[in-house]
Parts: C-alpha cells; structure tokens; sequence
C-alpha cells in the first residue's frame, strides 16, 4: 500500500503493548496515520468509555484484545477461567462500540477492525475457552457490520494464528524444534506470517480501498484454517 494512504487518519489501537500492538502500531504510523495507544487491558467495563472520550475524534478503532490462551481440557475448565477469558477479549468489544460509533455514525465514515484467532475457525484440543471467545468476536462483528455498514462505517475481523508476535509464538516457542516440525505439518505455508505482512493486512482493510467488506473474518494463518 501507499506510504500515505491512512494519512490524517485518527487511529485508536487497544493493548498497543501486546500480541500485534507493536506491529500494528508501526505500521499505521509508517502509512501516515495519527496513531492513539492505549496499553491497558480493557476489563473494567467503565475504561472503553474513557479511552475513547480521551482519544476525541477515532476514525479507526483497532479492537486488539489479548490473553495467554489458556490449555486447560475442557472438563476442567473452571468458572473463573471462563469468565476471565470472555472479560479481557469479548465483553470489551461492546462498550468500545457504544463509546466510538456513535462519532462515526454522524460523519457517516470510520473503521472497525477487530484482530481475532482462526482458532474459532479450526477446533483445537485444550482451547475450548479461548476458541469460543474468539468465536463471540467473530460473531459479534458479522451482526455489527451488517448494522454498521449503512451508515458508511465498515466493521470486519482478522482471525489469525501462525502470526509471529511474542504472546503466543516468543522466541523459545520458535526455537523448538518439536515447534518447527508442527509448522511444517500443519501450515501450507512453512513459516509463521510475519508480523508486517499481518499489519499490512490490517491497514489495507481500515483504507478507503476496503470499504466493499461487511462484517467479514478474514483467516491469516499460513493456510491453517482452510485445512
């Protein structure tokens, strides 16, 4: 894309610290976008609202919502696993959504990108948790977009995995070497999807060349999620 295509572009990007925050970041500011961070996790219901008044003016809402999946079997996944992994990556999406769209839907234009997981595309073992709280994220952006897109605002999700980032692939994850033969097995591709090629990813679908997708997840896994 073009150095300059999200210039003047106001961009709110959530947990800028972690999984994609850095890359995401970087990327937006390289593309000429005023680039607004806010690091903290977002599990108090009242800091969504507070951010987003502090922010003023959000063209982009970047939705990144981040937690260390969890690897517990399901049939003994507690309680308060559960509620915590819906409170740091599903409950936050709302009240983000209440705080910015209003703004939006007034100017009748603005972006909203939530960064997902293909692992509620693909079953996995000992991610019953995390995989359905990404699925709640999936769901929630087909309904919003559908709601969102006449008024000219465009909401849609990237549901990744096999994305370099130091939450779930740090570097000694990548050293492994039983780690190296999973990738080669389970992604076409052989190699992680690099941190750039993901935050690119995510810049073209928050740019004005973007505005024909509703409500989509669009899977970057390497191929992953369509096996």
């Amino acid at each position: 894309m073009n150095a300059s295509a999200l210039a003047g572009k106001r961009v709110l990007v959530t947990q800028c610290r972690d999984f994609m925050g850095p890359a995401l970041c970087a990327e937006f500011a390289r593309q000429g976008a005023t680039v607004i961070e806010d690091e903290r996790a977002l599990v108090d219901p009242a800091l969504p609202a507070r951010i987003v008044a502090a922010a003023g003016t959000v063209d982009i809402l970047v939705a990144h919502l981040a937690l260390p999946a969890p690897s517990t079997p399901a049939h003994e996944v507690q309680e308060d696993e559960w509620r915590s992994v819906f409170a740091h990556l599903v409950d936050p999406l709302p009240r983000l959504v209440r705080a910015v769209l209003p703004q939006m839907m007034e100017r009748r234009k603005g972006k909203i990108l939530v960064i997902g997981s293909a692992s509620a595309l693909r079953g996995m073992k000992r991610a019953s948790s995390y995989s359905a709280a990404r699925g709640a994220q999936l769901a929630y952006v087909q309904a919003l977009g559908v709601e969102a897109a006449p008024h000219n605002v465009q909401v849609n999700a990237i549901a990744q995995n096999f994305v370099d980032n130091p939450t779930y692939f740090p570097p000694e994850v990548q050293a492994n070497a039983r780690f190296q033969e999973r990738l080669q097995r389970e992604v076409p591709l052989g190699r992680l999807v690099s941190a750039r090629e993901d935050a690119q990813f995510a810049a073209y679908l928050c740019s004005e060349a973007a505005d024909c997708f509703v409500g989509q997840a669009f899977p970057v896994s390497g191929g992953w999620a369509a096996r």
